[in-house]
Protein backbone atom coordinates (compact mmCIF):
# COMPACT_ATOMS: atom_id res chain seq x y z
CA UNK A 1 0.00 0.00 0.00
CA UNK A 2 1.50 3.10 -1.60
CA UNK A 3 4.99 2.20 -1.09
CA UNK A 4 6.12 4.61 -3.36
CA UNK A 5 4.83 7.38 -1.94
CA UNK A 6 4.85 6.71 2.01
CA UNK A 7 3.38 9.93 3.02
CA UNK A 8 -0.06 8.93 2.07
CA UNK A 9 0.72 5.23 3.41
CA UNK A 10 1.21 7.34 6.73
CA UNK A 11 -1.76 9.19 6.81
CA UNK A 12 -3.87 6.42 5.46
CA UNK A 13 -2.86 3.90 8.01
CA UNK A 14 -3.48 6.80 10.80
CA UNK A 15 -6.56 8.63 9.66
CA UNK A 16 -8.38 5.67 7.43
CA UNK A 17 -7.23 2.29 9.05
CA UNK A 18 -6.53 4.06 12.91
CA UNK A 19 -3.22 3.02 13.08
CA UNK A 20 -1.59 4.76 16.43
CA UNK A 21 1.75 6.46 15.99
CA UNK A 22 2.99 4.05 17.66
CA UNK A 23 2.30 1.43 15.23
CA UNK A 24 5.12 -0.55 13.28
CA UNK A 25 4.28 0.55 10.10
CA UNK A 26 3.47 4.18 11.17
CA UNK A 27 6.35 4.40 12.53
CA UNK A 28 8.60 3.35 9.30
CA UNK A 29 6.77 4.96 6.98
CA UNK A 30 7.49 8.41 8.81
CA UNK A 31 11.18 7.32 8.48
CA UNK A 32 10.39 7.18 4.57
CA UNK A 33 8.99 10.13 4.71
CA UNK A 34 12.67 11.53 4.55
CA UNK A 35 13.98 9.32 2.13
CA UNK A 36 11.52 8.68 -0.55
CA UNK A 37 10.13 10.52 -3.05
CA UNK A 38 8.86 14.49 -3.06
CA UNK A 39 10.31 15.29 0.82
CA UNK A 40 14.09 14.79 0.47
CA UNK A 41 14.06 15.78 -3.59
CA UNK A 42 12.58 19.31 -1.87
CA UNK A 43 14.99 19.49 0.65
CA UNK A 44 18.16 18.74 -1.96
CA UNK A 45 17.08 22.31 -3.71
CA UNK A 46 16.96 24.39 -0.21
CA UNK A 47 19.89 26.99 -0.19
CA UNK A 48 22.22 26.63 3.45
CA UNK A 49 20.40 30.26 4.48
CA UNK A 50 16.98 28.17 5.02
CA UNK A 51 15.27 29.22 1.73
CA UNK A 52 14.96 28.34 -1.72
CA UNK A 53 15.79 30.15 -5.34
CA UNK A 54 16.27 33.81 -4.30
CA UNK A 55 16.27 34.53 -0.39
CA UNK A 56 13.71 37.66 -0.64
CA UNK A 57 11.60 36.40 -3.24
CA UNK A 58 9.95 33.74 -0.89
CA UNK A 59 6.17 34.46 -1.75
CA UNK A 60 5.90 36.57 -4.97
CA UNK A 61 8.74 36.17 -7.78
CA UNK A 62 9.32 32.35 -9.13
CA UNK A 63 5.80 31.59 -7.44
CA UNK A 64 5.88 28.50 -5.82
CA UNK A 65 9.22 27.86 -5.90
CA UNK A 66 9.58 30.05 -3.54
CA UNK A 67 10.48 29.37 0.33
CA UNK A 68 6.68 29.68 1.40
CA UNK A 69 5.63 27.06 -0.96
CA UNK A 70 7.91 24.78 0.22
CA UNK A 71 7.04 25.00 3.77
CA UNK A 72 3.49 24.63 3.05
CA UNK A 73 4.35 20.88 0.27
CA UNK A 74 6.49 19.59 3.32
CA UNK A 75 4.07 20.54 6.36
CA UNK A 76 1.66 18.75 3.90
CA UNK A 77 3.44 15.94 2.97
CA UNK A 78 4.73 15.25 6.58
CA UNK A 79 8.43 15.98 6.97
CA UNK A 80 10.28 15.14 10.01
CA UNK A 81 10.08 18.44 12.44
CA UNK A 82 13.30 17.59 13.80
CA UNK A 83 15.16 17.43 10.21
CA UNK A 84 17.70 20.30 10.40
CA UNK A 85 16.86 21.52 6.86
CA UNK A 86 13.49 21.78 7.81
CA UNK A 87 13.67 23.43 10.84
CA UNK A 88 16.53 26.05 8.77
CA UNK A 89 13.15 26.33 6.47
CA UNK A 90 10.57 27.21 9.36
CA UNK A 91 13.14 30.27 11.23
CA UNK A 92 13.58 31.54 7.89
CA UNK A 93 10.11 32.35 7.47
CA UNK A 94 9.66 33.19 10.79
CA UNK A 95 12.35 35.93 10.35
CA UNK A 96 11.77 37.31 7.15
CA UNK A 97 7.68 36.87 6.76
CA UNK A 98 6.14 37.60 9.85
CA UNK A 99 5.60 40.59 11.03
CA UNK A 100 6.94 41.36 14.41
CA UNK A 101 4.38 44.05 15.15
CA UNK A 102 1.25 41.71 14.80
CA UNK A 103 2.47 38.42 14.43
CA UNK A 104 1.02 38.49 10.97
CA UNK A 105 2.51 37.08 7.76
CA UNK A 106 3.56 39.54 4.89
CA UNK A 107 4.43 38.74 1.21
CA UNK A 108 6.87 41.10 1.67
CA UNK A 109 10.19 41.63 4.32
CA UNK A 110 11.61 44.64 5.40
CA UNK A 111 15.17 44.23 6.06
CA UNK A 112 16.38 43.45 9.49
CA UNK A 113 12.82 43.72 10.75
CA UNK A 114 11.11 40.71 9.49
CA UNK A 115 7.93 40.80 7.21
CA UNK A 116 6.33 44.17 5.97
CA UNK A 117 3.55 45.09 8.69
CA UNK A 118 1.49 46.50 5.29
CA UNK A 119 1.80 43.48 3.55
CA UNK A 120 0.16 41.10 5.55
CA UNK A 121 -2.54 38.50 4.25
CA UNK A 122 -4.90 36.61 5.87
CA UNK A 123 -4.15 33.26 3.25
CA UNK A 124 -0.78 33.70 3.92
CA UNK A 125 -0.91 33.68 7.69
CA UNK A 126 -3.22 30.82 7.97
CA UNK A 127 -1.14 28.97 5.21
CA UNK A 128 1.76 30.07 7.31
CA UNK A 129 0.82 29.11 10.85
CA UNK A 130 -0.97 25.76 9.94
CA UNK A 131 2.40 24.60 8.52
CA UNK A 132 4.53 25.93 11.28
CA UNK A 133 2.16 24.10 13.40
CA UNK A 134 2.64 20.58 11.50
CA UNK A 135 6.21 21.61 11.49
CA UNK A 136 6.60 21.45 15.17
CA UNK A 137 5.96 24.96 16.03
CA UNK A 138 3.02 25.20 17.83
CA UNK A 139 4.25 26.12 21.42
CA UNK A 140 7.00 28.85 19.78
CA UNK A 141 5.95 32.39 20.80
CA UNK A 142 6.17 33.43 17.54
CA UNK A 143 3.61 30.90 16.40
CA UNK A 144 1.24 31.55 19.18
CA UNK A 145 1.42 35.23 18.29
CA UNK A 146 0.46 34.32 14.54
CA UNK A 147 -2.88 32.30 16.32
CA UNK A 148 -3.35 35.66 18.23
CA UNK A 149 -3.52 37.67 14.90
CA UNK A 150 -6.18 35.18 13.51
CA UNK A 151 -8.44 35.36 16.01
CA UNK A 152 -7.94 39.14 16.67
CA UNK A 153 -8.13 40.53 12.98
CA UNK A 154 -9.65 37.54 10.57
CA UNK A 155 -13.37 38.69 9.49
CA UNK A 156 -16.13 36.90 8.48
CA UNK A 157 -18.20 39.03 6.45
CA UNK A 158 -20.64 38.07 4.43
CA UNK A 159 -21.76 41.12 2.51
CA UNK A 160 -21.95 44.04 5.46
CA UNK A 161 -23.03 47.34 3.82
CA UNK A 162 -19.61 49.03 4.94
CA UNK A 163 -16.05 47.25 5.65
CA UNK A 164 -14.17 47.22 7.65
CA UNK A 165 -11.76 50.12 8.21
CA UNK A 166 -8.14 50.48 9.53
CA UNK A 167 -5.30 48.18 9.46
CA UNK A 168 -4.97 45.56 8.18
CA UNK A 169 -8.17 46.00 6.37
CA UNK A 170 -6.93 49.10 4.31
CA UNK A 171 -5.58 48.56 0.84
CA UNK A 172 -7.06 45.13 0.34
CA UNK A 173 -10.39 44.92 -1.17
CA UNK A 174 -10.33 41.53 -2.60
CA UNK A 175 -8.90 39.98 0.91
CA UNK A 176 -11.58 41.76 3.11
CA UNK A 177 -14.02 44.08 1.26
CA UNK A 178 -17.53 44.07 2.19
CA UNK A 179 -17.10 40.38 1.30
CA UNK A 180 -14.23 38.83 3.50
CA UNK A 181 -12.42 36.29 1.11
CA UNK A 182 -13.45 32.88 1.29
CA UNK A 183 -9.80 32.12 0.63
CA UNK A 184 -8.84 33.54 3.62
CA UNK A 185 -11.56 32.23 6.12
CA UNK A 186 -10.54 28.42 4.78
CA UNK A 187 -6.66 29.13 5.52
CA UNK A 188 -7.10 30.66 8.73
CA UNK A 189 -9.54 28.14 10.00
CA UNK A 190 -7.60 25.91 8.64
CA UNK A 191 -4.49 26.59 10.66
CA UNK A 192 -6.74 27.17 13.54
CA UNK A 193 -8.15 23.35 13.35
CA UNK A 194 -4.84 22.23 13.18
CA UNK A 195 -4.31 23.10 17.35
CA UNK A 196 -5.26 20.04 19.25
CA UNK A 197 -9.17 20.34 20.88
CA UNK A 198 -7.34 20.49 24.33
CA UNK A 199 -5.23 23.11 23.58
CA UNK A 200 -7.62 25.41 21.80
CA UNK A 201 -8.00 28.75 24.13
CA UNK A 202 -12.04 29.58 23.87
CA UNK A 203 -11.23 33.11 21.60
CA UNK A 204 -9.81 29.63 19.31
CA UNK A 205 -13.21 28.54 19.74
CA UNK A 206 -15.32 31.12 19.29
CA UNK A 207 -13.24 32.01 16.10
CA UNK A 208 -14.03 28.39 15.29
CA UNK A 209 -17.16 28.40 15.28
CA UNK A 210 -17.77 31.75 13.54
CA UNK A 211 -15.44 31.04 10.71
CA UNK A 212 -16.89 27.44 10.47
CA UNK A 213 -20.74 28.78 10.53
CA UNK A 214 -19.53 31.44 7.52
CA UNK A 215 -18.36 28.40 5.31
CA UNK A 216 -21.49 26.53 6.25
CA UNK A 217 -23.70 29.43 5.18
CA UNK A 218 -22.48 29.33 1.81
CA UNK A 219 -23.12 25.59 2.06
CA UNK A 220 -19.19 24.87 1.49
CA UNK A 221 -18.93 26.16 -2.50
CA UNK A 222 -21.82 28.24 -3.26
CA UNK A 223 -22.57 31.89 -2.57
CA UNK A 224 -24.43 32.27 0.74
CA UNK A 225 -26.96 35.41 -1.08
CA UNK A 226 -27.93 32.64 -3.70
CA UNK A 227 -27.56 28.77 -3.19
CA UNK A 228 -28.54 27.54 -6.54
CA UNK A 229 -24.91 29.43 -7.70
CA UNK A 230 -21.53 27.85 -7.27
CA UNK A 231 -18.89 30.32 -5.42
CA UNK A 232 -15.95 29.80 -8.00
CA UNK A 233 -16.04 26.65 -10.65
CA UNK A 234 -13.06 25.33 -9.82
CA UNK A 235 -14.07 24.94 -6.54
CA UNK A 236 -15.46 21.97 -7.67
CA UNK A 237 -12.06 20.64 -9.26
CA UNK A 238 -10.03 18.73 -6.85
CA UNK A 239 -6.60 19.59 -6.28
CA UNK A 240 -3.21 19.04 -4.29
CA UNK A 241 -1.07 20.69 -2.90
CA UNK A 242 -3.14 23.60 -2.74
CA UNK A 243 -1.66 26.93 -2.09
CA UNK A 244 -3.53 30.06 -1.38
CA UNK A 245 -6.32 28.64 -3.77
CA UNK A 246 -8.81 26.33 -1.99
CA UNK A 247 -11.79 23.61 -3.47
CA UNK A 248 -14.77 22.26 -1.88
CA UNK A 249 -12.90 18.82 -0.75
CA UNK A 250 -10.09 20.63 1.04
CA UNK A 251 -12.98 22.55 3.11
CA UNK A 252 -14.49 19.14 4.17
CA UNK A 253 -11.50 18.06 5.28
CA UNK A 254 -11.14 21.13 7.75
CA UNK A 255 -14.84 21.11 8.76
CA UNK A 256 -14.71 16.93 9.35
CA UNK A 257 -11.81 17.69 11.50
CA UNK A 258 -13.33 20.56 13.70
CA UNK A 259 -15.40 17.40 14.56
CA UNK A 260 -18.59 19.37 12.26
CA UNK A 261 -21.71 16.99 10.25
CA UNK A 262 -24.14 19.69 9.10
CA UNK A 263 -26.63 19.22 6.80
CA UNK A 264 -25.58 22.20 4.94
CA UNK A 265 -22.38 20.08 4.04
CA UNK A 266 -24.31 17.40 1.94
CA UNK A 267 -24.38 18.72 -1.46
CA UNK A 268 -20.66 19.47 -1.14
CA UNK A 269 -20.45 15.81 -0.09
CA UNK A 270 -22.32 14.60 -2.69
CA UNK A 271 -20.45 16.02 -5.15
CA UNK A 272 -17.39 14.00 -3.39
CA UNK A 273 -18.77 11.21 -4.08
CA UNK A 274 -20.33 11.79 -7.50
CA UNK A 275 -16.04 11.86 -8.43
CA UNK A 276 -15.07 8.82 -7.45
CA UNK A 277 -14.31 5.76 -10.46
CA UNK A 278 -15.27 2.58 -9.99
CA UNK A 279 -12.02 1.29 -8.22
CA UNK A 280 -12.64 3.70 -5.63
CA UNK A 281 -10.45 6.36 -6.83
CA UNK A 282 -10.39 10.36 -6.99
CA UNK A 283 -8.69 11.92 -9.98
CA UNK A 284 -6.09 14.89 -9.83
CA UNK A 285 -8.23 17.56 -11.65
CA UNK A 286 -6.10 20.76 -10.95
CA UNK A 287 -2.22 21.47 -10.21
CA UNK A 288 0.13 24.01 -10.34
CA UNK A 289 2.85 21.27 -11.18
CA UNK A 290 5.47 22.30 -13.83
CA UNK A 291 5.89 25.26 -11.41
CA UNK A 292 6.70 23.30 -8.06
CA UNK A 293 10.31 22.45 -7.27
CA UNK A 294 9.20 18.70 -7.58
CA UNK A 295 6.07 17.76 -9.24
CA UNK A 296 3.47 16.42 -7.19
CA UNK A 297 1.72 12.92 -9.33
CA UNK A 298 0.03 13.72 -12.63
CA UNK A 299 -2.99 15.80 -13.21
CA UNK A 300 -5.80 14.17 -14.76
CA UNK A 301 -4.97 10.62 -13.50
CA UNK A 302 -6.35 8.79 -10.22
CA UNK A 303 -4.35 10.45 -7.77
CA UNK A 304 -3.35 9.07 -3.92
CA UNK A 305 -3.64 12.81 -2.68
CA UNK A 306 -6.99 13.36 -3.39
CA UNK A 307 -8.50 9.75 -3.02
CA UNK A 308 -6.49 9.45 0.78
CA UNK A 309 -8.56 13.30 1.20
CA UNK A 310 -11.82 12.38 -0.11
CA UNK A 311 -11.50 8.73 2.14
CA UNK A 312 -10.77 11.01 5.28
CA UNK A 313 -14.22 13.56 4.63
CA UNK A 314 -16.27 10.50 4.01
CA UNK A 315 -15.17 8.73 6.77
CA UNK A 316 -15.39 11.30 9.30
CA UNK A 317 -19.09 12.63 8.41
CA UNK A 318 -20.50 9.12 7.75
CA UNK A 319 -18.71 6.80 10.12
CA UNK A 320 -17.23 8.71 13.19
Amino acid sequence: MGEDNPSVRCFTLIDVLDKSENDLDVEKSRKAIMQIGAVPKILSKQKSGGYWGVAENFYVKGKYRGTVWQLMVLAELGADPEEERVRHACEFILEHSQDRESGGFSYMCVSNRGGAHDKVLPCLTGNMVWSLIRLGYLKDVRVRKGIEWIVRYQRFDDGVEEAAKGWPYYKREKCWGRHSCHMGVVKTLKALAEIPAEERSENVKCTIEKGAEHILKHHVHKRSHDLTRVSKPEWLQFGFPLMWNTDALEILVILTKLGYHDERMQEAIDLVVSKQDDLGRWKLERSFNGRFQVNIEQEGKPNKWVTLNALRVLKRFYIK
